[in-house]
């Protein structure tokens, strides 16, 4: 199977880091201690947060281009991103129907995680401008969904499960991991809720397993609906689209060839 990226050391170092950081990033209300000055902080750290992984998401994406993100890959690149960006806004704000995710799975599956990290983090960055959902979310949500894709690269077997075994595979995939994105995200914004505005809210004060009880009540009162509308519905499309859409992506691979060296020669004048 042709991958549009193949993942040099250097690139496999810089994921790691960035991905280092965005996990004290989403997860540092469990890290700091009730004593830690983090704590002091619990409004801002996001933010801070949010200005770091821009860059780090910026210094992969460099990285991961110089491994062999080609002209080919980048034109691949840009129509995937386009149309799921396209697809985000349908059904916002309807009991997570977002059918976006499905087209996240499929890619990363036949272009490997390298060029899913990328086109997640892309694809979110073009559907945040093109909803007018910019602010300090964004980079988490960008990032989560680099890790999404990616992750469907990273699954077993590419060269051998084929067929509907793939597509159940990915199905399967697609479950847990929008539930793990809804997770994410949580985690990003729970910080922001006030300790006084309710009793679920994160409390820089109490230690970890009080705060892990607020946050997986938190969970399940704010978004338990929505994850299992988003799970649903990228395992419906996933089985009923996806034979087809893994074709057609396959074959604008091969066809592509983006692994293959462009060379030019002089004119004979």
């Amino acid at each position: 199977m042709t991958r549009a990226v193949r993942l040099g050391p250097r690139s496999l170092l810089t994921l790691a880091l960035v991905s280092a950081v965005g996990v004290v990033a989403f997860g540092w209300p469990f890290l700091a201690p009730p004593t830690s000055r983090v704590g002091t902080h619990a409004q801002d750290a996001p933010w801070l947060f949010a200005g770091l992984l821009v860059l780090l998401v910026a210094v992969v994406a460099a990285a991961i281009a110089e491994s062999g993100l080609g002209p080919k890959a980048v034109a691949m690149l840009g129509v995937l991103a386009a149309t799921g960006a396209a697809l985000r806004p349908i059904g916002a704000g309807t009991a997570g129907i977002e059918p976006m995710f499905f087209l996240m799975v499929l890619s990363g599956r036949v272009l490997g995680p390298g060029f899913g990290f990328v086109l997640g983090n892309v694809t979110m960055f073009a559907s945040a401008l093109l909803t007018g959902g910019v602010g300090p979310w964004m980079p988490f949500q960008m990032l989560a969904m680099g890790w999404f894709t990616m992750g469907a690269g990273l699954l077993p077997g590419p060269e051998r499960t084929r067929g509907r075994a793939e597509v159940r595979l990915l199905a399967a995939y697609g479950f847990l991991a929008a539930f793990a994105y809804g997770t994410a995200m949580n985690m990003a914004g729970w910080p922001f809720m006030g300790a006084l505005a309710s009793n679920i809210a994160f409390d820089p004060h109490v230690g970890v397993p009080a705060n892990l009880a607020r946050f997986v009540t938190y969970c399940l009162a704010t978004s338990l609906g929505w994850d299992l509308g988003r799970a649903l519905v990228t395992v419906v499309l996933t089985l009923t689209l996806g034979p087809a859409l893994l074709r057609a992506l396959r074959r604008a691979t091969r066809r592509a060839a983006f692994e293959a060296q462009v060379t030019f020669e002089p004119s004979e004048r």
